[in-house]
């Protein structure tokens, strides 16, 4: 069975690493689902926060999806608070292969994005 995942990211630089995590978990012999992702802070909707906290209780891990300034982004802030007051595990992963990833307060450690690395991080 495949464990149901929230997915955190920075919103305004990199919707791009949902999209890639999003394709991992429709593959065949990915060991989780997505159940629910990072949402705009700003978005018209003026509930996301309680949007965000109903898709994380639905999940058994968050795995924050790090980028350049995700150590920085308020949303993911937000959400990982979210995580940590629900008891939720948090897995961070390098979203970019190149660069200098500060990880996210809070959050745990760094880990390189690869396939084993998912396999062993979210099984």
């Amino acid at each position: 069975m495949k464990k149901p995942v929230f997915v955190s990211f920075d919103f305004d630089h990199d919707r791009v690493l949902k999209d890639f995590i999003l394709g991992q978990a429709k593959l065949q012999d990915s060991p989780f689902q997505v159940v629910d992702h990072s949402l705009k802070e700003e978005a018209p909707e003026r509930d996301w926060e309680r949007k965000a906290k109903a898709g994380i209780l639905r999940a058994e891990i968050v795995i924050v999806m790090v980028g350049l300034y995700t150590h920085k982004a308020h949303g993911v802030l937000k959400e990982v608070a979210m995580a940590r007051e629900a008891g939720i595990k948090i897995v961070q992963i390098i979203g970019y292969k190149d660069g200098n990833y500060m990880p996210v307060p809070d959050a745990g450690r760094l880990y390189a994005w690869n396939w084993d690395n998912l396999k062993r991080l979210l099984a």
